[in-house]
């Protein structure tokens, strides 16, 4: 066995400081006795980071002093070290056994261990499990076949799969077919399509199916269900039942427990979003009964469906008898069997204060308000407990409602305040895990991008494998050497070309992805702090019992969100959509400070709106910033003209202006917090607007500038060019 000896070098830091203390810590692994440097040791810090040597021996990690820095590995001992200092760390490894190391494993063993690694860490750590699938593609010792290619991608399609990026799983698990075709690759890729909602795409991939007669039941009954979802999903309930009960009769056939109970339930599913209630009913009682006979988890979670078709139905008694049974189930189990996990991806996770929330909201509904309270009451103290926020907040909502209808207003305001409270730090987490998220969905693409580099790097090596292979069988023929040696030549310059060319075009296609990509996520943002505030107006007009005020604005806003979400996959939408969109916008905003400003649209005899398109939401923000920081602020009324324009036949120009304080005197009344903070809403325009130049060729252009010569008012110019 190795023994390890740690040396800290004094003289030379390599790291390098990043933010909250964190710094990158470089070191070297080498064998004490020879200096050689050892490649392949897992590095990693007890606060999760982590990484390997390369083939120099040497590593970076991100780190922080008072961590514990680990090294492990199939050929030394585990060692730990504390860091003190962010001097360069040295490991040296006494009476290392090289030979024993240069003999190492096969490569089949080294592929599947560095799978088995992936497969570890699936659910765990999604960017520990990306790096062993890329090492399983490209590692120097491995030269997989197509059927290990199609092992690992697959693999990868499964990872995107559990964490939801259901783009990313779609693409790889279409690389996976491409190297080698298996049923399994072929059902993962339809539910990663049903799952990304493209149903059509779903049946075609399955329909790729119907002739292939070794299927094992398993797989059969997972083809039926998919057809079944995909159906149900382009809305012919009809077909989509036919496939559920043909999957249901292989299920019985072969005594596949889990997926009758499965089955059961989805029909009845499909029959409730018809409204047949009568055979939606028999289905859950049989589901019901099923689910019994599973594990305890499985009979809640369907105990919570029926419950939820009850609430539908307004069959609130049998509601209430429903949860209440969950939760005694719930009580039963062991609270760690209980707890969710890290990366559970239902957004309305079965707990006992979501239950005793919904439990607490059927007895509201028959206005049994005495009953209602305990519940709420539990819920809020559960969800606390829980660290469950968002119930927390509903609840204590639900409770403040509840003392108003009773009369007892003084409780009413007390957790009316508890629920503003609630709703600050809500909005505070909220912001936190986007952020958190979008780092997240940084590394993913990188580690993808990485991928597929690697992929292409390896074709590439093989392709030059084959070519000098090529040329050496060529060069031991005795015939006619010149002539081949030529054709090889030629061969091979045509070949090298074809590479370069491919190369490039793959470029450009992952560079038009990576900027689809960064459209899409910039796109679906919208400043939260409108739809808090709106939200806030809503429940001062249900507070002043305004309930006409009330209804048509929540009428307006609702409608305002529906056109944003309908817009949202669009890079480009016709301009009076966008037109409709801010008249909404700008109608709810002066419903909210009518006292502070008057708007008006004007649209010139000249401009033919029709002939126009424009990325959707990139108006907005210019007028809100007018609103928030102009406008609001300004002592008296103040005035919002919009102005659209058609300079020539090719051009649009929209101009907004606003007699506001202006930028300069905004920028003086932010809080520090807020001058340390980049406008979301602006930095997303700015990156929208250059992606789309660079995809469409200069297309918007945007110009901001005084509207005074005292630098007050802002006018800004948004200029639109058709193709």
């Amino acid at each position: 066995m190795s023994f390890l000896l740690f040396v800290v070098a004094n003289s030379f830091s390599q790291s390098t400081q990043l933010d909250s203390g964190l710094f990158k810590l470089s070191g070297e692994v080498r064998a004490r006795n020879t200096g050689k440097p050892i490649a392949g040791v897992n590095v990693s810090t007890d606060a999760g980071a982590y990484t390997t040597t390369n083939a120099f021996g040497t590593f970076v990690i991100n780190a922080r002093i008072g961590e514990e820095l680990i090294f492990s590995g199939a050929d030394i001992v585990t060692a730990r070290h504390r860091i003190t200092s962010k001097e360069e760390v040295i490991l040296e490894v006494v009476d290392y056994d090289e030979d024993r190391s240069g003999r190492g494993m096969s490569s089949q063993e080294e592929y599947q261990r560095y799978l088995d690694s992936a497969q570890y860490y699936k659910k765990k750590d999604i960017e520990k499990s990306l790096d062993f699938i890329a090492k399983s593609i490209a590692s120097p010792t491995i030269s997989p076949t197509k059927s290990q290619l199609n092992t690992s991608l697959t693999l990868l399609g499964e990872v995107y799969l559990y964490h939801q990026q259901y783009d990313l799983a779609v693409a790889n698990l279409q690389d996976a077919l491409k190297a080698k075709k298996t049923i399994k690759s072929a059902l993962l890729l339809s539910e990663a399509l049903v799952l990304a909602t493209d149903y059509k795409a779903a049946l075609a991939e399955l329909k790729k199916l119907e002739k292939i007669k070794r299927i094992v039941p398993y797989q059969h009954i997972a083809y039926l269900e998919l057809q079944a979802d995909a159906h149900k999903g382009l809305g012919d309930t009809r077909k989509a039942l036919e496939f559920y009960e043909e999957s249901l009769r292989v299920a019985e056939q072969n005594q596949v427990s889990p997926k009758v109970t499965d089955l059961t339930s989805k029909i009845a599913d499909a029959y409730a979003a018809k409204d047949r209630k009568i055979e939606a009913e028999g289905y859950y009682n049989n589901s019901l009964k099923l689910s019994k006979q599973q594990a305890p988890q499985r009979a809640i979670q369907e105990n919570e469906k029926v419950a939820d078709f009850y609430n539908k139905s307004n069959r609130f008694t049998d509601e209430i008898q429903l949860r209440k049974e969950s939760l005694n189930q719930l009580n039963a189990l062991p609270k760690k069997r209980v707890a969710k996990e890290k990366n559970a991806a239902a957004s309305d996770s079965i707990t006992r204060q979501r239950i005793n929330y919904k439990i607490a909201n059927a007895y509201i509904a028959q206005d049994k308000l005495e009953e209602a309270i305990p519940y709420l009451q539990k819920s809020i103290v559960e969800a606390d407990s829980e660290d469950d926020l968002i119930v927390q907040k509903d609840a204590t909502r639900k409770l403040s409602e509840v003392y108003e209808y009773k009369g007892d207003f003084s409780k009413a305001y007390q957790t009316y305040q508890s629920y503003v409270t609630l709703v600050d730090t809500l909005y505070i987490r909220k912001e936190q895990e986007l952020s958190r998220l979008s780092r997240l969905n940084r590394d993913i693409v990188n580690k993808q991008n990485r991928i597929s580099s690697l992929e292409q790097e390896r074709e590439l090596a093989q392709s030059k494998y084959n070519l000098a292979l090529t040329e050496q069988q060529l060069f031991q023929t005795r015939t006619n050497w010149q002539k081949w040696l030529i054709y090889s030549l030629v061969a091979g310059l045509a070949l090298l070309g074809l590479i370069a060319f491919l190369y490039y075009r793959s470029n450009e296609k992952q560079k038009l992805a990576n900027n689809l990509l960064a459209l899409k996520s910039l796109r679906t943002q919208m400043n939260p702090h409108f739809i808090f505030n709106a939200l806030n107006s809503v429940n001062n007009y249900i507070a002043k019992s305004d309930e006409r005020s009330a209804n048509r604005y929540l009428s307006d806003f609702s409608k305002l969100m529906r056109t944003v979400l309908e817009n949202s996959e669009e890079d480009f939408i016709p301009f009076a959509k966008e037109l409709e969109l801010l008249q909404l916008y700008v109608k709810l905003e002066h419903a909210r400070f009518p006292d502070k400003f008057d708007y008006d649209i004007v649209i010139g005899e000249e401009v033919v709106i029709n002939q126009f398109e424009i990325p959707p939401m990139l108006i907005q923000p210019y007028v809100e910033n007018a609103v928030w920081h102009g406008l609001r602020y300004k002592k008296e009324k103040g005035f919002l003209r919009i102005e659209i324009q058609q300079p020539s036949q090719h051009e649009l120009e929209v101009t907004i202006l606003d007699n506001g304080i202006g930028r300069k005197q905004s920028a003086m009344l932010k809080t520090q917090h807020q001058k340390k903070q980049k406008s979301k809403g602006m930095g997303n325009i700015k990156k929208r607007v250059a992606i789309l130049n660079d995809m469409y060729n200069n297309k918007v252009d945007v110009t901001v500038a005084n509207l005074y010569d005292d630098e007050t008012g802002t006018k800004v110019i948004l200029r639109l060019k058709k193709d």
